[in-house]
C-alpha cells in the first residue's frame, strides 16, 4: 500500500505556518527509475521542524505511481529529531483516526472548548449565505466576486475532508489569510490544521457564523480532488450534502458551478458532471446557482481570454435544463475580469490559469458576488 524510502534532507525550499518543503536525497531510488533526488513535504505541526541532513523517512507512494497531483513525497518521521512532546491541554478530537499520523487536537465544539456553551445553543446561521464549490481552486475566485460588492465582509473559509487532509497544505489559503481576504478557516471532518477544528460541517458552518462572526461562508474540500469518471465516484458529491446541510441550518445555500471552456474531457465542458450530479440527485431544490452571462464581458475583455467562454453558451443551455428544481440566476460580470486580477495567490484549476480557463473563474467570481449581493438587500 505505501511505497517507504529512507533519505537525508539536502535542502529547505520554503516555509509558511505548519509547513515546510524540502529536497530530499533518498538512499534508495524510487521504483522503476534512477531518480533519488525529491521534493518532499513536512507538516510541521505534526512531525517537527526538519534541518538540512536530517534522516527522513518518507513516503514516496505518489511519485512511485507518477501521480500527476503528487509531484513530492511525504514526510512521515524524522527519527533522529522527534518533537517533543506537546504539552498538556485540553482538547479530545481525534483527526485523521487510526492512521499512523493520527493527531489529536482541541475542537470548536470539544466540550473541552471555551465555544462549546456557544456551540450548543446554536442551532441556525442567521441566514448567512454559504457557497459550496467542488474544486479548492474556486476558493480566491469566489473571495474576489465577494470583495466586488463590499470588501469588509468577513469570509470564512470550512475545509472538508474530501481531498487534502492537512489544512497547512493549501497555499491559497496562507495568503488568503496574509493578504486580510479570509478571516480564518475552520478543517471538519477527518480534516486538520485550520484555525478552528471542527467534527462536522454543520458544527463548522455554525462556529464560522457565531465563534468567527463570518458574513459569508464557503465551503470546499482542499487541493487534490478525486475523480474516477464514473458517475458517483468523485470526491466533490458531497457538495450536496454541503448545501443541505446550510439549507438545514437555516443558512442560504449557493451553489458555485464548477464549469470550463478549456477542458478536453467532454464531462467536464460547459458545467461538469460533478455539479450537475451533485445539484440534481444530492443536493435537495431550491438551491441559488448564479450562472455566469458571458455577453457582459467587453471585447476588451475577451481579447485576453483564450479560448473565448461563450463557446460553452451552446452546451450550457441544455445542462441548465437539468437543473430548473433549483433558482437560477444571470449574474453580470461587470467589474469581475478585473477583480479577479487582483488576487493576491495565483489562479490556477487543473493546470490551467485564468486566460486559459476564464468561464471556471468568472463563474466562481459570479457566486461570491451574488453571496455578497444577499447581504446587501
Amino acid at each position: 500500500m505505501i511505497h517507504w524510502r529512507r533519505g537525508f534532507v539536502s535542502a529547505i525550499r520554503s516555509t509558511r505556518p505548519g509547513y515546510t518543503e524540502v529536497e530530499v536525497e533518498l538512499d534508495e531510488a524510487l521504483p522503476g527509475s534512477q531518480v533519488t533526488a525529491i521534493r518532499a513535504i513536512a507538516y510541521t505541526d505534526a512531525i517537527g521542524h526538519p534541518q538540512i541532513d536530517d534522516t527522513v523517512i518518507v513516503n514516496v507512494s505518489a511519485l512511485a505511481k507518477r501521480l500527476g497531483t503528487g509531484g513530492f513525497g511525504l514526510i512521515v518521521a524524522l527519527p533522529d529529531a522527534l518533537p517533543a512532546d506537546p504539552p498538556n491541554g485540553p482538547g479530545h478530537l481525534v483527526k485523521d483516526r487510526y492512521s499512523p499520523l493520527q493527531t489529536m487536537v482541541l475542537g470548536v465544539d470539544d466540550q473541552e472548548s471555551d465555544h462549546h456553551a456557544v456551540l450548543t445553543e446554536a442551532e441556525r446561521l442567521e441566514r448567512m449565505p454559504v457557497l459550496v464549490a467542488d474544486l479548492h481552486s474556486a476558493l480566491p475566485a469566489v473571495i474576489a466576486g465577494i470583495r466586488s460588492v463590499d470588501p469588509s465582509l468577513r469570509i470564512a473559509y470550512v475545509l472538508s475532508d474530501g481531498a487534502a487532509l492537512p489544512a497547512p497544505f493549501s497555499k491559497a489559503v496562507a495568503g488568503l489569510k496574509d493578504a486580510g481576504w479570509l478571516t480564518g478557516s475552520i478543517s471538519t471532518g477527518q480534516s486538520w490544521g485550520g484555525d478552528l477544528e471542527a467534527v462536522t460541517i454543520h458544527t463548522g458552518l455554525l462556529a464560522a457564523r457565531h465563534v468567527m462572526e463570518a458574513d459569508i461562508t464557503i465551503v470546499a474540500q482542499g487541493p487534490g480532488n478525486l475523480g474516477t469518471g464514473t458517475k458517483y465516484g468523485f470526491s466533490g458529491l458531497v457538495t450536496g450534502d454541503h448545501l443541505n446541510a446550510a439549507a438545514l441550518l437555516d443558512g442560504v445555500p449557493v451553489g458555485v458551478l464548477r464549469m470550463s471552456n478549456a477542458d478536453a474531457r467532454g464531462r467536464h465542458f460547459g458545467i461538469s458532471h460533478h455539479t450537475l450530479t451533485a445539484l440534481t440527485e444530492i443536493a435537495r431544490p431550491g438551491v441559488q446557482v448564479p450562472v455566469p452571462d458571458f455577453s457582459t464581458l467587453t471585447e476588451a475583455e475577451l481579447g485576453e481570454m483564450d479560448p473565448d467562454p461563450r463557446v460553452v453558451e451552446g452546451i450550457m443551455s441544455e445542462q441548465l435544463e437539468r437543473l430548473s428544481m433549483h433558482d437560477l440566476l444571470d449574474m453580470d460580470l461587470t467589474g469581475l475580469w478585473a477583480g479577479l486580477g487582483t488576487s493576491p495567490v495565483g489562479l490556477s484549476t487543473m493546470g490551467r490559469r485564468l486566460p486559459a480557463d476564464a468561464a471556471s473563474f468568472l463563474a466562481a467570481a459570479a457566486a461570491g458576488r451574488h453571496a455578497a449581493e444577499l447581504i446587501r438587500v
